[in-house]
């Protein structure tokens, strides 16, 4: 496992403490999240922004405590074995980094300043023609006097139903070539021409598709530089599989514990069932996996933080591909150790499946991971 400063180790030992106090049970998740529909409690994340802890990874000036994408790895880590149900941490998280560092100061201030105290954000890339395709936009912004009118359809958009805003890249030069005339605007909630439709899913109310009908935006809408995005949103994406990746080492630990309590306990043959080989081995294959995650994990978060210009196409994709394989074998491990029991809603195993597996599709599918990997090998 890598080594933590005391500082984080203590950051840890708080957020492990909260999570039991709040969200250890299932009669208390059930609670907060409306009986397992919502991935997000209002009311649980004010209470970590009153701790101060959303403001981990976010300028001091803009209310936060400085941290860096360790810190951020970390609390999106353990929040996740908590099974805190703050799902709209994660595209918050993303989306903080363009305004960050391509944002006006108006922006951070009301971007950067709201999230410290509470607030949600969320990034729109995908497109019905448009998902590992990210330079296939054509979602259009059509610049007219004082700003841009868009016109078009999103999909996928995670949380879009109760952010603040919405980080939108939208197509401005169509004469471009694909990765030229894309323009990343901050597009406020209510915006008129905006519509948001929630997508029924295995996870509950997570996703929407957002229609936009000559939606006007003004120009100091626009995050960045107009028809230069593609760059930013290379940064951006670095960052979310990275943190996406932390997320997914949380969950995956939660699983492997559960499992592991759960194999110890149960009794067949008349001897717990963990002490048969084949359960024993993998028990063996899975821990070492996880840890072989975790340090990947916090080997290019540390690396991030040592320079922060550097982008990290390969290392982020490896962290994102490797992490969410194995949280996904990890839960499906877990259902096959707990027979039926995995299956059954009573236990969370079956939930950790439906987590794991779709974290190998969003953020860039695993093949897309390893086309990238590929890639950074002159492949």
């Amino acid at each position: 496992m890598h080594v933590r400063t005391p500082e984080q180790a203590a950051f840890a030992d708080a957020i492990d403490a909260f999570c039991r106090d709040r969200t250890g049970t299932r009669a208390q998740r059930d609670a907060l999240t409306h009986n397992g529909t919502e991935a997000h409690s209002p009311t649980l994340y004010a209470q970590m922004a009153e701790l101060g802890w959303l403001g981990v990874g976010l300028p001091i000036e803009h209310g936060g405590s400085g941290g860096g994408m360790s810190d951020i790895c970390l609390f999106a880590e353990r929040t996740s074995y908590g099974l805190a149900p703050v799902g709209g941490y994660i595209t918050t998280a993303v989306a903080a980094g363009p305004y960050a560092k391509f944002g006006t100061e108006a922006q951070r201030e009301a971007v950067l300043g709201g999230i410290s105290r509470g607030r949600v954000e969320a990034i729109s890339i995908s497109e019905p023609g448009a998902g590992s395709d990210a330079a296939a936009i054509t979602c259009r912004a059509t610049r007219v006097h004082g700003g841009f009118v868009i016109n078009g359809q999103k999909t996928w958009c995670s949380n879009a139903h109760f952010a603040d805003h919405l980080l939108l890249v939208a197509r401005t030069n169509a004469l471009s070539s694909r990765h030229e005339g894309l323009t990343m605007f901050c597009v406020p909630a209510g915006t008129p021409g905006m519509e948001i439709r929630g997508i029924p899913t295995l996870g509950g109310k997570e996703v929407n598709d957002v229609f936009f009908t000559d939606c006007f935006v003004p120009e100091n809408s626009v995050v960045g530089i107009v028809d230069r995005a593609w760059p930013q949103l290379m940064s951006g994406l670095n960052s979310e599989r990275l943190i996406l990746a932390a997320s997914m080492l949380g969950r995956g630990r939660r699983a492997f514990d559960d499992a592991l309590a759960y194999v110890k306990e149960r009794k067949q043959f008349g001897k717990p069932v963990g002490s048969f080989q084949a359960i024993k081995h993998r028990i063996a294959d899975l821990a070492t996996e996880l840890d072989c995650c975790e340090l990947l994990i916090y080997r290019v978060a540390a690396m991030a933080d040592e320079a922060p210009e550097r982008t990290l196409p390969r290392e982020a994709s490896m962290a994102k591909l490797k992490t969410t394989e194995t949280a996904k074998r990890v839960a499906l491990e877990g259902m096959q150790m707990l027979g039926g029991y995995g299956y059954a809603t009573e236990y969370d195993m079956e939930s950790h499946l439906r987590a794991t597996v779709i974290s190998t599709v969003y953020g860039g599918t695993s093949e897309i991971q390893r086309d990238i990997i590929g890639k950074t090998f002159g492949l």
